[in-house]
Order: structure tokens, then C-alpha cells, then sequence
């Protein structure tokens, strides 16, 4: 079979998407909305993170398939409403890559990595301007969210407004596997794996006392926000 022009394959995405919401497709495609889809596309993210991760091609040209059937999925209603197409998001991702990368299109400079992350964040920042650092963090896992949250606080200095963070004494949890620490108190380089060995472990010993890690981190997050005087989301 001939391959398509990656023009051709998409708009054969988008003419079969507009047929499964319309007349004559399918009843459960009909009867979804933006808010319905949410977690649909929060999964798929996560598969396609999974199949970067393991290496898989196949795997991660399929989940990227899924997770652009909700861009799809999303357009289409808005379409349909009104608000705006597929063209309309694609133009606004053009134009905002544009404008954030003036060290390519614009003759600014920006020789390494972190030059051009500061000066995104630069720009993201005078676009939408935040009248907190923490303002605008979206409802994330809480993991994610925490990173994202110590990340901006670190960035704008806050932290040093606060205790500094530290793990309190934690005992072997039961069943055996405690919190890795360095043979003989020696100082173990932190890496990858040791941080994810030992939060592996903060999550064993929080399911044998019976707490929910995810829930425990959140209240402590939003612990900290308080304490950096933002009120935390709910």
C-alpha cells in the first residue's frame, strides 16, 4: 500500500472523526464532551511516556495515534460549537513557538539549553503574568505537582522563606524494605536510582501503616504552598 502524505492521513483523521460524531456514527463518540474526555487523555500521555521509556516504536507510534485521537476528539466539539477547529489550534501552536524561540526566528541568542528555557520562561511570563510564582500550576499528580511547585519556588527564591525541607526518622516498614541509606554513613551519590529506590520505598511504608502516598504528598504540598503564602487549589 502506497503511504500517504502526512497531509492526506490527516485529514482522513479528521473526516473520520467528523463521521463518528455525526449522523449515522457512533452513539458513545456522540455523547462525549471536553470535560468526559479528560481522563482519556490524561492516559493516554501516560502510555505514550511508557512506550518513550521502554524504547518501543511500534508501541509509541500507536499511543501517539490515541493521543492525537483526543486533540481530534477535543477539536471536533469545539467545531461544532463554534469555538474552534483543528486549523485554529494548529496556527496558535505555530504562532506560539514562533514567538518563543526568537534565538531561531527573531536573531536573538541563546547558546545552550538553559539559556533558552529562561528565556521561555521569560516570555511565558509576559504573556501570562503571575501575580504569585505558584500561581497557574495545574491539577497534577501529586508527584508532578510537587516537583513543578518546589521547581517554581526554587526559581523565584521562596523556599528560603520556609524550614528547610527534610524527611522525618523513618522506621522499616513492615515486610522489610527500608529506606535505602548510605553503607556505614558514608555519603552515596544521589541518582536516578537511588531517589527511586527511595521513594519506592516511602511508598511501601506508607501502604503498611495504611496511608495513601498520593494523598499524604498533596496535603504535604499544599502545606508548603500555605506556608509560602498562596492558597493551595483544591
Amino acid at each position: 500500500m502506497a503511504q500517504q502524505s502526512s497531509t492526506d492521513a490527516l485529514a482522513r483523521a479528521i473526516a473520520v472523526m467528523t463521521h463518528l460524531r455525526g449522523p449515522g456514527g457512533c452513539p458513545w463518540d456522540a455523547e462525549q464532551t471536553h470535560v468526559s474526555l479528560t481522563k482519556y487523555a490524561i492516559e493516554e500521555a501516560y502510555e505514550v511516556a511508557e512506550a518513550a521509556e521502554i524504547g518501543d516504536d511500534a508501541a509509541l507510534e500507536e499511543e501517539l495515534g490515541d493521543l492525537l485521537l483526543q486533540v481530534l476528539f477535543h477539536a471536533e466539539i469545539a467545531r461544532e460549537r463554534g469555538a474552534f477547529t483543528l486549523e485554529d489550534v494548529a496556527a496558535t501552536l505555530v504562532e506560539k513557538l514562533t514567538r518563543r524561540h526568537p534565538h531561531v526566528f527573531a536573531g536573538e541568542k541563546a547558546a545552550t539549553p538553559e539559556e533558552v528555557e529562561q528565556n521561555w520562561d521569560a516570555i511565558k511570563h509576559a504573556e501570562k503574568p503571575r501575580s504569585h510564582p505558584l500561581e497557574g500550576i495545574p491539577h497534577l499528580p501529586a508527584l508532578a505537582r510537587a516537583q513543578k511547585v518546589l521547581s517554581r519556588a526554587r526559581k523565584a527564591g521562596l523556599l528560603a522563606s520556609v524550614e528547610p525541607l527534610a524527611p522525618a526518622d523513618t522506621p522499616t516498614p513492615a515486610g522489610g524494605g527500608a529506606l535505602p541509606t548510605p553503607a556505614d554513613g558514608a555519603a552515596e551519590p544521589a541518582s536516578s536510582e537511588t531517589i527511586g529506590a527511595e521513594l519506592l520505598a516511602l511508598v511501601q511504608r506508607a501502604q503498611s501503616l495504611g496511608i495513601d502516598a498520593e494523598q499524604s504528598l498533596r496535603y504535604a504540598t499544599r502545606d508548603l504552598e500555605a506556608k509560602l503564602d498562596l492558597p493551595p487549589r483544591a
